[in-house]
C-alpha cells in the first residue's frame, strides 16, 4: 500500500502510523492475506463441489469409491472445458496443500499398538513385496520408456496402498497432474481385478482366513478394495486384512523420506531446490534463491505432512482420539483425498495421457502380478501360507 494514498484517507494514514510505531496491525480488509484467500475460494468451491459428486457416485459404486470417481470427473470436465484462469489458485491450493492434509488424517486411522502387534508376522511380507515391486518398476519401467514420475507413483502406489500413497508422494517429487491421473487410473483398474481374482484364488489355495488376510493386505491396495476382496473370504479375513494394511501404510514414511533425498539430490545437481523440501518450487524458505553449494539439509528431508502424519498416529495410539470420532475422520479424509484428485483431474493434460499411450498400465500388469507372486511366494517361505 502505497503511503501517499493513505493520506487522502485518515483512517488508512491512522494504520500506517500504527505500523510505523511498531504497535500490532490488525489485517486489513483487502490485505495480501484476505486477497490470496478470496483469490482461492473460487477454485477451491469448484474442487469441493466436484468432490461432492464424486462421494455421491462412489456410494453408489464401492468399488469404484469417491478418489478415483473425483479424478474421472475432473478429467472428463478438463476435457470439455479447461478451468478459467481466476479458479486456478484455488485449484492448485486443493491439489497441493488440501492433499498434504489429508495425509495428516490418514494417522488418524493408525494404532502403532496394533502395527507392533501385526507386525511381526507380516513385515518380512510387506517388506519383501516392496522391495520386489519398486525394482520392477524402475527396471520394467525403464525397459517399457516410462517417465521416471510416472513409474515412481505406479511402483509406490503398487507396493504401499493405492490412492494414498501417491497423495503422499506426489507433493514430493513433484508429479504432473497427467502422470498423477494415470497412476490412480492404473491402480483403480487392478485393485477391481483383485477384487474378482483374489478370492478364487485363496479357495484354489486353501488358504486359511488368516492367510488370505495377509495376503490382501499386502497385495491390494485401497482399503475399500482390501475390505471386498477380504470380506468376500470371510469375516476373520477382512479383519485381518485392514489391519496389514494400516500397518503397511506407515511404509509411505521411509519411502518419501528416501524419495524426498534422490529429488533434492538432483536439483541440487542442476542447481535448483526441490519439491517439497523446501526449495524455489514449492515456496519455502529460500525461495528464488540460488543454492549456496551441493548441500543436503535433512531437516528440509522431512515434509510436514509426514511429522503430521506421525503425530496423529501417536496422538491415535494414546486414546486421545475418541472411538466415536473415528468414522467422521475416516470420512474426513477420504473426502479430502477426493477434493485434492478432483482438482488433480480438472488441470490434467489429457494430451499427456494420450502421449503416454498403453505402456504404464502395462507396467501396472506387471507389478500387479509381481506383488502378488511375490506375497505368496514369502508367506509360504514364512509358512504363513
Amino acid at each position: 500500500m502505497n503511503d501517499d494514498s493513505g493520506s487522502a484517507n485518515p483512517g488508512r494514514s491512522g494504520r500506517a502510523t500504527e505500523r510505523t510505531t511498531g504497535a500490532p496491525a490488525a489485517p486489513e480488509p483487502g490485505g495480501p492475506w484476505s486477497r490470496r484467500l478470496v483469490d482461492r475460494l473460487p477454485g477451491l468451491a469448484v474442487a469441493v463441489a466436484v468432490a461432492a459428486v464424486a462421494t455421491v457416485v462412489g456410494g453408489w459404486f464401492p468399488l469404484v469409491g469417491g478418489p478415483v470417481a473425483g479424478i474421472v470427473i475432473g478429467v472428463a470436465l478438463a476435457a470439455v472445458r479447461r478451468p478459467a484462469e481466476r479458479l486456478k489458485p484455488g485449484i492448485t491450493t486443493a491439489s497441493k496443500f488440501v492433499l498434504q492434509l489429508s495425509v495428516v488424517l490418514l494417522g488418524c486411522q493408525l494404532s502403532l499398538t496394533q502395527v507392533v502387534r501385526v507386525g511381526g508376522s507380516s513385515l518380512p511380507v510387506m517388506l519383501g513385496s516392496l522391495v520386489a515391486c519398486l525394482a520392477a518398476a524402475y527396471f520394467v519401467g525403464r525397459r517399457l520408456g516410462i517417465g521416471r514420475d510416472l513409474r515412481t507413483l505406479i511402483g509406490v502406489g503398487t507396493s504401499i496402498c493405492g490412492a494414498s500413497a501417491i497423495a503422499a508422494v506426489t507433493p514430493v517429487i513433484g508429479a504432473a497432474s497427467a502422470e498423477v491421473a494415470y497412476a490412480v487410473s492404473t491402480i483403480f483398474l487392478f485393485n477391481i481385478a483383485a477384487v474378482l481374482v483374489f478370492p478364487v484364488l485363496g479357495h484354489l489355495l486353501d488358504m486359511s482366513q488368516q492367510a488370505f488376510g495377509l495376503f490382501a493386505g499386502t497385495a491390494v491396495n485401497d482399503t475399500s478394495s482390501v475390505v471386498a476382496a477380504a470380506a468376500t473370504y470371510g469375516d476373520e479375513a477382512g479383519q485381518y486384512a485392514v489391519v496389514v494394511k494400516l500397518t503397511r501404510t506407515l511404509l509411505i514414511i521411509p519411502i518419501c523420506l528416501w524419495l524426498a533425498a534422490l529429488t533434492k539430490r538432483r536439483a541440487l545437481a542442476a542447481g535448483t531446490g526441490g519439491p517439497g523440501v523446501g526449495g524455489p518450487s514449492d515456496g519455502g524458505p529460500g525461495a528464488g534463491e540460488p543454492d549456496a553449494g551441493p548441500r543436503l539439509n535433512v531437516l528440509k528431508l522431512v515434509p510436514w505432512f509426514l511429522v503430521g502424519f506421525l503425530l496423529t498416529a501417536l496422538v491415535n495410539t494414546l486414546g486421545l482420539i475418541p472411538d466415536r470420532a473415528h468414522p467422521g475422520l475416516t470420512t474426513l479424509c477420504v473426502f479430502m483425498i477426493t477434493v485434492a484428485l478432483s482438482a488433480i483431474g480438472l488441470t490434467t493434460d489429457l494430451r499427456g495421457l494420450r502421449r503416454a499411450g498403453p505402456r504404464p498400465l502395462l507396467l501396472g500388469a506387471c507389478l500387479w502380478v509381481v506383488v502378488s507372486v511375490t506375497s505368496l511366494a514369502l508367506q509360504y517361505l514364512t509358512s504363513s501360507l
